[in-house]
């Protein structure tokens, strides 16, 4: 399956080969961005932001920089979607003079609009419901610090969420061990975990979805954590404070995953609530890595669906096309032609 041209809705758009290249491109970016300088030079990414973010305004605009192209915010307040102008209208507009929109927003149908009503390719920067470049980032750090993923065993500690999704849909792909400890109400989606267990049968990928902290972080390479309560959440902070407060990350949680244990977040921490000071200023911790990582693997993705060409790689020759069978049929092409488009066309491609 190529992906040039298409859109990452979700980690469900990625099969097993393409999360594998999306990862392998991310390394050799970090290894050698000099060969990628131009890759999308006179290429424009529209970054449309409903939320607020450090790392996804700065990884994706730094990233559109070093790839020779150009990055231009969009605030909650420049598009009102929905509210000032309708999601279709902007996608229709953007298409007109952009090469790829990049959105962090509340709804996951947002980003499905947008994709639906532009030929132009859409990234999912987070939603409710996913956040796949945040997965995609931290399996590539996992696979740094140690190596081969099919060996690596991940301990997800806290709330259900989107996070929480991404990496579940992404263990599934590169065959990992994921278990995941959550208070009792506040488990991953069924669907999810579901979906990600019969895609595991493929790869090898296992997964425990439970309630016990110490059961789940025993022999882990890697414990995971994100805040409690998410953006759009506050009304619940102090309810999820009390029931997650047992599955904060300490030192004793530390202990018990062993002395391998690397300790992840994906930023921004709330210090003190899930997670102490002392884990993460602790030398387990590589939260800082995954930051970083998100610039690499965002490249990796723009690059694969913008259709970028690496210095050096020959005359026309695209280091975009990706060759694997879908994990599944994508989200975008599943969708209903809109008016004005022909059923079964193409994205433009610029």
């Amino acid at each position: 399956m190529n992906l040039r041209g298409g859109d990452l809705l979700s980690d469900r758009d990625l099969g097993t080969e393409q999360v594998g290249q999306i990862l392998d491109r991310a390394a050799e970016i970090k290894a050698r961005p000099e060969k990628f300088r131009t890759a999308l030079q006179g290429k424009t990414l529209a970054m449309v932001f409903q939320k607020p973010s450090l790392r996804t305004r700065v990884t994706f605009e730094t990233g559109m920089t070093q790839l020779g192209g150009h990055a231009i915010y969009i605030s909650p307040s420049d598009a009102g979607l929905g509210t000032r102008e309708s999601v279709p209208d902007v996608a229709r507009n953007l298409e007109r003079w952009v090469d790829g929109i990049m959105a962090r927003v509340f709804a996951q149908k947002i980003v499905e609009d947008l994709a639906r009503y532009s030929r132009v390719p859409v990234i999912n920067g987070l939603s409710d419901d996913f956040h796949p470049v945040q997965a995609l980032a931290d399996f590539l750090t996992i696979r740094e610090h140690f190596g081969d993923l099919k060996k690596v065993k991940l301990a997800y500690i806290g709330d259900g969420n989107n996070v929480c999704s991404s990496l579940l849909l992404t263990a599934s792909r590169v065959g990992a061990r994921m278990a995941v400890a959550t208070p009792q109400g506040f488990e991953p989606n069924k669907g999810i975990v579901l979906e990600s267990i019969a895609y595991g049968k493929r790869t090898g990928a296992s997964f425990e979805i439970g309630n016990d902290v110490t059961a789940a972080v025993k022999g882990a390479h890697a414990v995971y954590t994100d805040v409690w309560a998410s953006m759009g959440q506050e009304a619940q902070a102090e309810q999820k404070a009390r029931a997650f407060r047992p599955y904060q990350i300490n030192d004793a949680v530390m202990a018990a995953a062993g002395r391998q244990a690397r300790f992840m977040h994906c930023l921004p921490a709330h210090r003190g609530e899930e997670v102490t000071d002392s884990v993460a200023d602790s030398k387990a911790s590589i939260i800082f890595d995954q930051a970083e990582n998100r610039l690499h693997a965002q490249k990796s993705v723009m690059v694969t669906l913008m259709g970028g060409v690496a210095r050096g790689a020959g005359a026309g020759r695209s280091i975009s096309r990706v060759s694997a069978r879908p994990a599944r049929v994508k989200v975008a092409a599943r969708r209903a032609a809109p008016r004005g488009k022909k059923a079964g066309s193409s994205k433009r491609r610029k």
